[in-house]
């Protein structure tokens, strides 16, 4: 099963001089932990999750109404394009503990791929995600690199 047959395509972006607190509005109304931060044609800058804006912003004192996303997102993204294997696609995120890939297609967000659309599709094998969530998950509750 190729990526794209199974992520999520309808994905929301931000560009990098948006503010925090509109980045986690536009998460809070769409239901989604992540968004990529992008140029105007979706090309890839930046990722920002939940995660992101409650260590690196609120945690720290910053002023989420005027402090920008850029300041806070992950540069060094994984990404997955959507002609990629679903295995593949999954080893990237087990290897890396993480729990969503961006899908780039000529330079351009095209979609994302989550556990959660993972776990969903009837066609991949729920041993086969159970084994990407126990990888990723597997230093007890710890830190990526299990600290």
């Amino acid at each position: 099963m190729k990526v794209k047959e199974c992520m999520c395509h309808e994905v929301y972006f931000v560009t990098k001089e948006t503010p925090i607190k509109v980045v986690a509005r536009i998460m809070a109304d769409n239901h989604v932990g992540s968004i990529p931060v992008c140029t105007d044609k979706r090309e890839l800058l930046g990722f920002v999750t939940d995660r992101d804006i409650v260590l690196r912003a609120v945690s720290n004192g910053l002023d989420t109404n005027s402090t920008k996303v850029s300041d806070i997102m992950t540069t060094d993204i994984l990404r997955t394009s959507p002609d990629s294997s679903v295995e593949d696609a999954q080893d990237i995120m087990s290897a890396n503990q993480v729990r969503r890939l961006p899908v780039i297609d000529n330079n351009k967000v095209v979609g994302i791929l989550t556990m959660g659309d993972l776990a969903n599709n009837s066609e991949i094998g729920s041993h086969s995600v159970g084994q990407v969530v126990e990888n990723i998950c597997d230093c007890m509750g710890r830190t990526k690199n299990c600290q």
